[in-house]
């Protein structure tokens, strides 16, 4: 059946819009006259290939080794002395968007673009993590965030496994269409700030900032239901091995997101 994730919409795709699926045959061009089929010649069901296909293995394997890069990329740079790793905050954001967007499009999926951009987002939240620590009244904000991103991973992921929410054509569409409308609205609070302080008050920290926040987090959430579905589906049809490193790149992406937005809310209520 058709995938409704939108990361498999070429996947496995045949011209014409003819869905061909790992472990399926390659259709054969016929010349005249149809040939009667020989059994004999098909290969046989149990005959050994050079392919080895995804398993649940390598995505829990794959996602972990690249969570595990970027804790220790940002615990590096947090380490560093003084205020040396504010700098790196903004160069990171820039190739981290840059090498996101390429991987993103281009759905690469080897070991060396996940791992890069597990370096690249562990500066950005090695710095901006410190930054946030060192202010004094929002000492251990981030321990609460990040225990607070796990605790929303660990949910979706029990209300994942467990059915009660199914990923579906509708839902897709529902969190694709809100995580657009998301983003229309961060690029209008940006440009607003130009022209009026503060913006459309968005990001001011007001009651506001909190509902929009609180917005964003909920579209987070639902948006790791589709990088869970995702792997399933890569894995019932078949995808190869190597297709675990572009998933744990979606959910890199999503957690770091998440994480962010869950700091942004708790600095309003320091504030």
């Amino acid at each position: 059946m058709p995938s409704s994730n939108p990361a498999f919409r070429g996947f496995g795709a045949a011209p014409g819009g003819q869905q061909q699926y790992a472990g399926w045959g390659q259709p054969q061009p016929q010349y005249g006259a149809p040939t009667q089929h020989d059994p004999y010649a098909a290969p046989a069901p149990y005959s050994a290939t050079t392919t080895r296909y995804l398993t649940m293995d390598d995505v829990v394997t794959k996602t972990g080794i690249t969570f595990l890069v970027t804790v220790l990329s940002a615990a590096a740079i947090w380490a560093l002395p003084g205020q040396a790793a504010w700098g790196l905050a903004l160069p990171a954001v820039f190739v981290g968007l840059v090498l996101g967007l390429v991987i993103a499009f281009k759905q690469i999926a080897n070991p060396a673009a996940t791992l890069a951009y597990a370096v690249v987002e562990g500066i950005f939240l090695g710095a901006i993590s410190e930054a946030f620590n060192s202010i004094p009244q929002f000492e251990g904000i981030v321990t609460q965030a990040v225990i607070g991103t796990f605790g929303v991973f660990a949910g979706m992921l029990v209300v994942y496994k467990t059915g009660a929410i199914r990923v579906t054509p509708k839902l897709t569409r529902w969190v694709i269409g809100a995580l657009v409308g998301v983003v229309v609205l961060m690029l209008a609070n940006i440009v607003a700030s130009f022209f009026t302080p503060g913006g459309l008050g968005l990001r001011d920290g007001g009651t506001l900032a909190i509902v929009f926040s609180l917005v964003v987090i909920g579209v987070a959430a639902f948006s790791l239901l589709l990088d869970f579905d995702m792997a399933d589906e890569a894995i019932r049809r078949g995808a190869p091995a190597k297709f675990a490193w572009y998933i744990a790149f979606g959910l890199l992406v999503t957690v770091v997101w998440l994480y962010l937005e869950i700091l942004r809310l708790l600095s309003y209520f320091r504030e």
